[in-house]
């Protein structure tokens, strides 16, 4: 199920990229690996199949895997999973705000970074072939259009507005518990299929990108709203087509 999966590892340190090259690889998966963003650059133009998920080391020389995470983002919707220093909560935040999709924080176990891989191909529907069922693949919403076919999101004036695999399916997570308050604890079931940390802030700052492309004022939203000790809830009426 995961033969076809391209992980491109993007690390400055040798002994990451051969580890996880080898594991990777012991798991069925294609792995492509990089020094720095120059080589990642190389490795995308030149690869035959295309990069599937890109695991990215924050603290590099050079150019940081912030600045690469940015540039990726201004034309590409790989999802992106960030390797973190150790209680370093500022780049975790500053990572997610510029559109990765999870981290995981140094010293990591593979496994679980081999579970968050797993997870975030699985939501993106690279393992996951969408069928052609019968089922309504178009919900709209306040004059939005969600196309989950196409996973794409079209504005009130018709312009495709761009979202990372985790911005799409929080948006989508919420279309489908509409009318409903979900914690940030259920949010991130819903969407990572794990557990919160007791810092966890992944939900927070995704939800504020997501408000900052479909709100008309992102600091006194109207679709997306907080609930005070509760969560958040999705106000707007849905329907389907």
């Amino acid at each position: 199920m995961t033969a076809q999966a391209h992980i491109l590892v993007v690390d400055d340190d040798p002994e990451i990229r051969d580890l996880l090259q080898s594991y990777f690889t012991d798991n069925s998966f294609v792995v492509s690996v990089a020094s720095d963003g120059q080589a990642m650059q190389a490795v995308m133009e030149r690869v035959d199949t295309p990069i599937d998920i890109i695991i990215l080391d924050i603290m590099m020389p050079g150019e940081t895997g912030l600045e690469i995470c940015k540039r990726l983002r201004q034309d590409s919707n790989i999802p992106i999973i960030m390797l973190t220093a150790m209680g370093s909560e500022v780049d975790r935040v500053v990572g997610l705000e510029l559109g990765a999709d999870d981290y995981l924080a140094k010293p990591f176990s593979p496994r679980e970074l081999l579970a968050r891989v797993k997870s975030l191909l699985r939501r993106t529907h690279i393992l996951n072939t969408l069928s052609n069922s019968q089922e309504a693949s178009t919900c709209l919403f306040e004059g939005w259009t969600l196309d989950k076919n196409k996973r794409r999101l079209i504005d009130p004036e018709q312009t495709m507005v761009p979202l990372s695999a985790g911005e799409y399916e929080l948006l989508l997570t919420f279309i489908e518990h509409a009318g409903r308050t979900l914690t940030r604890d259920q949010l991130l079931q819903l969407t990572r299929n794990r557990d919160a940390g007791p810092f966890d802030r992944t939900i927070d700052v995704q939800v504020s990108r997501l408000r900052r492309k479909i709100e008309v004022d992102p600091k006194d939203p109207l679709i997306i709203q907080t609930v005070r000790g509760g969560g958040y809830i999705f106000t707007a009426k849905v329907s389907t087509q």
